[in-house]
């Protein structure tokens, strides 16, 4: 009879989830001050049938705060990690009478303008993931109007500061398709400038940079965006924050617990269960 039963009743018993695809984004780095360097983007890791243990942690990392001015650091994201998976927060862009150069991450940094010197963006991919999980920051140019060198971006790296009235542009994010819908993330930093236009920030959430008189723009939340670099006199924007998202299969069991101060939505779309957690650390349990 109980054999019978449990004939009957196999069908509709989910099994737990034995393999995710994941898409791991870490905080952006902050746009550095006084025509400061664009924050580079956070890194973006992805990829499909990870082997999921039965139970695991989750971190969603946040933005690294602006410099507020001249001789104040930016600082850089923090990591996003889910399992075994850690994607490397943004690295700051340089700010002038402090960290002149970019500083290293996901994506890296841009420099902060010099009329006198050349200084290096920040190297992306730090440490370094295959795939890479971002790119390089930009260089400042040398020249009368003082331009800085852009963040970097999952896809692109930021662009080098030029002559001109326009700052650098951040590099490009990237595309997935986990949340249910086409979404891009890891945009970097675009520069400030002394006059004229900041440069743009990248496509993902990337802050747009300032020129004088203002303040870089924040990166975007949850995308793991670059904060813009500052204007003359002025401060960056923050790094955006990070996300991960894990789906399986919705013929399989829901998570059994999600725990510590993790926030989290779970959705349905394309035949998959998704999990996106937009805050905080805990672990899973499946």
């Amino acid at each position: 009879m109980l054999n019978n039963i449990a004939a009957i009743l196999a069908p509709f018993i989910q099994s737990a989830p034995s393999t995710v695809d994941y898409l791991v984004v870490a905080g952006g780095g902050g746009g550095g001050g006084r025509i400061g360097g664009g924050g580079g983007a956070g890194g973006f890791r992805t990829g499909t049938s990870f082997s999921l243990p039965s139970s695991f942690t989750v971190t969603v990392g946040g933005g690294g705060a602006r410099s507020t001015g001249e001789a104040n650091d930016a600082a850089n994201g923090a990591n996003s990690v889910f399992s075994s998976i850690t994607s490397a927060g943004g690295g700051k862009g340089g700010t002038f009478n402090a960290t002149f150069n970019g500083s290293a991450g996901g994506s890296g940094g841009g420099s902060t303008a010099s009329d006198t010197t050349t200084y290096s963006g920040g190297a992306g991919n730090t440490p370094s993931t295959s795939p890479s999980q971002g790119n390089n920051g930009g260089n400042n140019t040398q020249s009368a109007n003082f331009s800085a060198g852009a963040g970097g971006g999952a896809s692109a790296v930021g662009a080098n500061g030029a002559a001109g009235s326009t700052g650098a542009a951040g590099g490009a994010g990237t595309a997935s398709s986990y949340s249910g819908s086409s979404v891009t993330y890891a945009g970097g930093g675009g520069s400030g400038i002394n006059s004229g236009t900041g440069g743009a920030g990248g496509s993902g959430g990337g802050g747009n940079g300032a020129a004088s008189g203002a303040d870089g723009s924040a990166g975007s939340s949850n995308l793991g965006g670059g904060g813009g670099g500052g204007g003359t006199a002025n401060g960056g924007g923050n790094g955006g924050s990070g996300i991960v998202i894990i789906r399986y299969p919705d013929s399989q069991a829901d998570l059994t617990s999600i725990g510590g101060t993790l926030v989290h939505t779970k959705t349905t779309s394309g035949g998959y269960k998704i999990y996106s957690f937009t805050a905080g650390t805990g672990t899973v349990t499946v």
